[in-house]
């Protein structure tokens, strides 16, 4: 983690949002995306769409903690099955709700119905691949490693 005190300069040419005033550490791409697991190119993927505004000094990245906690918003939003575009969307609407708290009814029920069908989806072509993988012989192999 790096201290505040460590990038002085940073601070006079970067605004430090309200939010971040009172953190101590911010933490680099490397530090985030470990965390995180996810990449360094998500990262930079994530703030080129304006998602995550970390401070810039020259090429570095420093991220705090208003920008940890939307990463943790958008990547539990992406795990509701929400596109960026919807998640940014729903970021501006209501910055400090979680995502599925700032749905309406409606938009909850839509969308648990995009994930049921993709999940029958998925069960189905599961099965398939099943049903083929007996069919040319590799139903021992494909049951040694399943347990």
């Amino acid at each position: 983690m790096i201290q505040r005190s460590e990038f002085k300069d940073v601070a006079e040419t970067a605004p430090i949002p309200e939010t971040d005033r009172f953190s101590k550490e911010y933490w680099t791409i490397g530090q985030m995306a470990g965390h995180f697991d996810v990449s360094l190119r998500t990262l930079r993927f994530y703030e080129d769409r304006g998602l995550i505004s970390p401070l810039r000094h020259g090429a570095t990245r420093f991220y705090g903690a208003e920008c940890r906690r939307t990463l943790e918003r958008v990547l539990r939003a992406k795990k509701l099955g929400f596109t960026l575009a919807r998640i940014q969307r729903l970021l501006l609407n209501n910055a400090e709700a979680g995502i599925a708290e700032s749905l309406a009814p409606g938009e909850i029920a839509a969308q648990l119905s995009v994930l049921e069908r993709q999940k029958a989806n998925l069960d189905q072509a599961i099965m398939d691949l099943r049903a083929a993988h007996a069919h040319v012989g590799g139903e021992g192999q494909l049951m040694a490693r399943a347990g």
